[in-house]
């Protein structure tokens, strides 16, 4: 069954191979640039079951060029970098790694993608002739779609995944890596939200318009929007002309290679592929996948048997149905009744001998004969090679670079297009000290918007402006439970100034500011302050204050209440400042006519004219309060500016006091103690190993010796040798002495008591002979080779002392000889 579309010729497709795009041509053979001394034995030799494996797959690949002479050759045992053909089944190395972010199938292909750069297949349209270890790809960071997945491949069979390399056929953007005409994963779309139908809802008012005119309204608006329609889709049409690319002459003839994920294990619904390329999961019906012509695992190896000329859309991943998939070894746990030729004859004879008929001898797949993989934390942090990687969208561009690789801290850069010009960029920081993580320019309307993680100063969360300049177009968000004051917003304009707050003891959610003139808080125009409350309900709500209003330049104070439950207007005061300023002393000049009062119940009894001027002086009082407020809101957005230019200018990145690489404070520090405590432990050696430093130390250390006192500290110096050999020889001979009379003293008891000793008496007599007799050995043996040693020990600390260049005042003086017996 074929799995390939049919070719015309072999012109067409050297012809359509010209015009694909080609690796490095200058990239010399891998296999000639390795070192076979640098790596271990099985990656340069097979063992026995490796070579009976690949005499296995020998065997198996002849039976299938003879059943389908129109397939291509399966990519079951290729070259690895030191030349030796592997089973592509031992070139994965199931590993499961201590970072979490590697315990999930979407943190390792996020890693292999971002980990390796792609090299192309050349020619196109075959597999590679080397497959190349995980470790490998480790150290040069490089590999084809072969590479990406048996790296891939492993990480996930450590994780716990029912993970399979795929051998096949896709379409060129996938191939070639080529994601211009796919929407970068950052870009957010826009979801409608359907409006949900209550069944039990007010019914809407009757509409009291004329039918007619409604019906030719909705006429008008429905033309007028399907010529807007008509255009769009014509727009949209001639867009995907421009984009489309031209045919592709190898189309169904490109390989690659992906990853499987058969459901079951780690809770996997469904099974899907990875493109380990881009690290996005796809459906098994996709049509970017052409076709399969092989699949395997660390256990086993499988052949595809299915009709593909529709994809891979009807496919069917039972691998138990050897109808559909043709298995080289015998079950999925790796046992073998594909036999080679000797062994086919052999089973024969033997069971041409037997009446009964046994099970085949069975192989099972041998282990790995890859290193296990190692990441490093640099390499984890590091990612992309040399730090940085860029992805073209359609209308999109992504930036990726390494933490700590540029001095700003950018990690991540988003660029969108509309058309040839430059719409929005969005970057995404790490580590800096001004906690700033997101930041988005607006190239249209130049619009800069801010985003902070929390723990800055001001307890800023967000920053939108359109330029630095104070009293500007901007609005700043605030994390309001860790400020005071409750703060959450404040939008500035050019007269006017806008704060939400949240929380607050006092009930105010709202203040609005319109300034006259920016010279001062107040000025002589048009200037007001609206402060808004939320419902207190200790107070009644004729008594509790919704909104006041202080209109400066007017000399008047609005006072509005909250309604009550009942009503359906609030109660409300207005107040006329008086003219004169009052103390102590002279208190302010009040009239009735300067206040006037609305009450919603008619029948309550009218405010006292004292209790109206008391309520006038204290609103007087929060309206001088209100403008240091406000005066202070001022104050501080010119502060949270002065810091921010100043953090711009000279940006500063959070370096933890664990990473040692990059701190460097730290590793100094750490290199100052290292550095001490070398130094004290050289000093402390050379001390117990300098010989003469005791009796310098009795003489007080000088500096340079005289001939007698030399001669004097050498003769010393020999006398303690020689005292210390006699003492441990003298010692050695008193346990000796001692354990022989020890065991004298044992046989005489025993020679008195040895007719009425019991038998746990004699056996523990005996026992204690047996030390006895080996440590009287042992003692006896130390004895005579602290003898023989003695003599050499003095002789030379004799030498040591000769070429000493603090006793070379008694050159010439010394004596031979050991002459003192042991």
């Amino acid at each position: 069954m074929e799995v390939l579309p049919k070719v015309e010729s072999v012109k067409e497709v050297t012809a359509a191979s010209t015009l694909m795009l080609k690796s490095n041509p200058n990239r010399p053979e891998r296999a000639q640039e390795v070192d076979l001394s640098q790596y271990p034995t099985s990656y340069k030799e097979n063992s026995p079951q490796e070579k009976l494996l690949l005499a296995i797959a020998d065997n198996f690949c002849c039976q299938y060029m003879h059943l389908y002479p129109d397939r291509k050759p399966l990519l079951l045992c290729p070259l690895n970098e030191c030349g030796v053909q592997k089973c592509v089944s031992t070139t994965l190395r199931p590993t499961l790694l201590s970072y979490p972010e590697l315990y999930s199938w979407e943190g390792c292909a996020s890693f292999v993608s971002e980990f390796l750069s792609l090299e192309l297949l050349d020619p196109p349209i075959d597999p590679p002739r080397h497959l190349y270890s995980p470790t490998w790809l480790m150290q040069t960071q490089r590999g084809s779609c072969f590479d990406f997945s048996t790296l891939l491949c492993s990480l996930l069979l450590g994780a716990g995944y029912n993970a399979y390399c795929v051998s096949g056929y896709a379409v060129k953007e996938m191939c070639l890596l080529n994601q211009s005409l796919q929407e970068c994963p950052l870009l957010g779309k826009a979801t409608e939200q359907k409006r949900q139908v209550k069944k039990y809802s007010v019914k809407p008012p009757r509409d009291l318009r004329s039918g007619f005119e409604q019906r030719q309204e909705e006429r008008r608006q429905s033309d007028a929007q399907a010529i807007l329609l008509k255009k769009q889709q014509e727009a949209e049409r001639l867009q995907e002309e421009r984009e489309r690319l031209p045919p592709d002459p190898l189309l169904g003839l490109r390989v690659h290679c992906w990853v499987l994920i058969l459901s079951g294990n780690r809770e996997v619904p469904e099974n899907f592929f990875i493109d380990p390329l881009t690290g996005k999961s796809l459906s098994t019906t996709n049509k970017c996948f052409l076709g399969i012509e092989s699949i395997w695992n660390h256990q086993n190896y499988w052949v595809n048997m299915q009709d593909c000329r529709f994809g891979c859309a009807e496919m069917n991943f039972d691998l138990g149905d050897a109808v559909k998939w043709e298995y080289l070894l015998y079950g999925t746990t790796g046992q073998s009744l594909l036999l080679i030729p000797d062994m086919k004859k052999q089973q024969e004879a033997e069971d041409d001998e037997e009446e009964e008929v046994d099970d085949p001898k069975v192989f099972e797949m041998p282990p790995s004969w890859v290193n296990q993989i190692n990441i490093s934390q640099q390499d984890m942090e590091t990612r992309c090679p040399g730090g940085m990687k860029v992805i073209q969208y359609r209308k999109a561009k992504l930036e990726k670079f390494a933490p700590y690789l540029l001095p700003d801290g950018l990690v991540t850069r988003l660029t969108t297009y509309s058309d040839l010009d430059c719409d929005t960029v969005k970057e995404w920081y790490q580590h800096r000290h001004d906690h700033l993580e997101e930041r988005e320019l607006k190239k249209t309307s130049n619009v800069n918007i801010e985003h902070f993680r929390p723990g800055r100063s001001y307890a800023l969360k967000s920053h939108r402006y359109i330029t630095m300049a104070p009293e500007t177009e901007r609005q700043m968000d605030f994390y309001s439970h860790a400020r005071a004051d409750g703060l959450a917003r404040r939008v500035e304009m050019p007269f006017e100034m806008t704060e939400t707050f949240e929380d607050r003891p006092d009930f105010i959610y709202h203040r609005h500011v319109v300034f006259g003139k920016r010279v001062k808080v107040f000025g002589p125009s048009n200037t007001e302050v609206v402060e808004r409350f939320n419902r207190d309900r200790s107070k009644p709500a004729g008594e509790d204050v919704a909104e006041r209003i202080f209109l400066v330049s007017e000399d008047r104070i609005q006072v509005t209440y909250h309604r009550e439950d009942d009503r359906i207007i609030p109660a409300w005061r207005n107040f006329i400042k008086p003219r004169d300023s009052g103390d102590s002393q002279n208190p302010h000049s009040f009239t009735p006519q300067m206040a006037s009062t609305f009450q919603v119940d008619p029948f309550e009894k009218p405010s006292k004219n004292l209790f109206l001027y008391e309520m006038l002086v204290h609103m007087m009082k929060e309206e001088e309060r209100v403008a240091l407020k406000v005066k202070e809101s001022e104050k501080e957005v010119r502060a949270i500016l002065g810091v921010r230019e100043q953090e711009e200018s000279s940006i500063e990145l959070h370096i933890s006091i664990y990473n040692t690489a990059r701190n460097e404070r730290a590793r100094c520090h750490r290199e100052a103690l290292e550095r001490t405590a070398k130094e004290e432990r050289l000093r402390q050696e050379e001390k117990e190993l300098d010989f003469l430093a005791p009796f310098l130390a009795q003489l007080g250390d000088p500096e340079n010796l005289t001939r007698q006192a030399a001669l004097q500290l050498r003769n010393d110096c020999l006398a303690d040798l020689k005292q210390r050999l006699i003492d441990k020889a003298n010692l050695i001979q008193a346990r000796f002495e001692r354990e022989t009379q020890e065991l004298q003293q044992k046989q005489q008891w025993y020679q008195k008591n040895q007719l009425t000793m019991t038998k746990e008496d004699e056996d523990e007599y005996l026992a204690y002979c047996s030390d006895a007799m080996f440590r009287i050995h042992i003692l006896k043996l130390r004895l005579s080779r602290h003898k023989d040693k003695a003599p050499q020990k003095y002789m030379a600390l004799d030498e040591r002392l000769r070429r000493d260049p603090r006793l070379k005042a008694t050159q010439g003086c010394f004596g031979h000889g050991f002459d003192v017996q042991l």
